[in-house]
C-alpha cells in the first residue's frame, strides 16, 4: 500500500476511488462559455475535477517564435498575439471559481511560470498540476511546493533521473505521479501503461494516468494497473481549431469513460479470495 493524500474532499491513492479529472486545458479557446460547458460535460459524466492551463506568453513564449505569424481564428496575427488570445485571466478565473463551486466539481491549473502560480493562489485551489514541460523548472517546483497544497507531477517526455530530481525537489507527502507521453495524440504502442506500476514500486507514490491517445480503452487498462487519478483532455468537439482537440475526448465519450473507469475500479476487489454467498447454491449443485 501506498499512501492516501488528500485533494479538496477527495483522498487519491490505494483504497480510495479513481479521482478523475477532465483536462480542459486551452481547448476553451479563450471562450469563457465554451469553458463553462466543458465544465458542464465534465459534471454531467461524474468526474472529480476539471483542469486549466495558465500561461504568461510573454514569459512562456520563446523570443524566436512571437513574431512568426499564424493562422488562427483571429486572423493572421503572431503567434505571441494568438497565445494572448487563448490565456484567461484574473477576471476569468475568478468566474471559473464561482461556475465551479455552484456546479459542485473540484478546478485547478497547470501553471507554466512563477506569475501564473501567483494568480492562481488567489482562489485557493485545492492543488496545482504540474506539466511534463515543466518538470525540468526548479524555480517553479519550488514555488509550487512552497504554496503547501498537494501537487500532481505529469513525467512525459522525462528520464526517471529527472523525475527523481523533481520529486526531491516537493513533499512527498502531497504528491501524486501521473504517467503520461507526452505525444498528442498518442499512438498506442508509446503509451507505456506499464509504467504505472514501475513508478508505484520506485516512488512509493499514489500514480495516476494522463492520457492523450485516441479512444477509451487504453485509459480505462491504466485502471485496472493501479493508475488512481487519471486525466483527459476533453472537448466539446474533436473538430474544433486547436492543438489539442484532436487528442480529445467528447462529452458522450465522457460519459462512457466514466462510467467504465467505475465498472473497472469495482471489479478490481481487493485481492482477497473468498466464496461470495452467490457461489454457495452453485457449489451445492455442482459439488459432490
Amino acid at each position: 500500500m501506498v499512501q492516501q493524500i488528500k485533494i479538496g474532499s477527495k483522498c487519491i491513492g490505494d483504497g480510495c476511488p479513481v479521482y478523475v479529472i477532465g483536462e480542459i486545458g486551452i481547448n476553451h479557446n479563450g471562450d469563457i462559455e465554451i469553458a463553462e460547458k466543458l465544465i458542464d460535460a465534465a459534471v454531467f459524466a461524474g468526474c472529480d475535477a476539471v483542469k486549466f492551463q495558465k500561461r504568461t506568453p510573454e514569459i512562456c513564449v520563446p523570443d524566436e517564435q512571437k513574431s512568426k505569424m499564424r493562422e488562427t481564428p483571429w486572423g493572421y496575427i503572431t503567434y505571441l498575439e494568438y497565445k494572448e488570445k487563448i490565456e484567461f485571466g484574473l477576471e476569468e478565473y475568478a468566474e471559473i471559481s464561482d461556475y465551479c463551486t455552484q456546479k459542485g466539481i473540484d478546478w485547478f491549473v497547470s501553471c507554466w511560470d512563477i506569475p501564473s502560480v501567483d494568480l492562481i493562489e488567489q482562489f485557493n485551489p485545492v492543488c496545482h498540476k504540474i506539466a511534463s514541460a515543466s518538470l525540468t523548472d526548479d524555480a517553479l517546483l519550488k514555488r509550487i511546493n512552497d504554496s503547501g497544497r498537494p501537487m500532481i507531477l505529469s513525467t512525459g517526455m522525462s528520464t526517471l533521473e529527472e523525475i527523481e530530481h523533481a520529486v526531491s525537489i516537493l513533499d512527498k507527502d502531497r504528491l501524486v505521479l501521473m504517467h503520461t507521453t507526452s505525444t498528442y495524440p498518442c499512438p498506442p504502442e508509446e503509451l507505456n501503461l506499464k509504467m504505472v506500476p514501475v513508478l508505484k514500486n520506485i516512488f512509493g507514490l499514489p500514480v495516476g494516468y494522463s492520457g492523450h491517445e485516441v479512444g477509451l480503452q487504453t485509459t480505462v487498462a491504466a485502471v485496472a494497473l493501479g493508475a488512481c487519478s487519471i486525466e483527459r483532455h476533453i472537448t466539446l468537439d474533436r473538430s474544433m481549431w486547436g492543438t489539442d482537440q484532436s487528442a480529445s475526448v467528447e462529452p458522450n465519450g465522457l460519459i462512457r469513460l466514466v462510467r467504465d473507469i467505475r465498472v473497472v475500479e469495482r471489479a478490481l476487489g481487493d485481492g482477497e479470495k473468498r466464496i461470495y454467498d452467490s457461489e454457495k447454491e452453485i457449489i451445492r449443485k455442482l459439488r459432490r
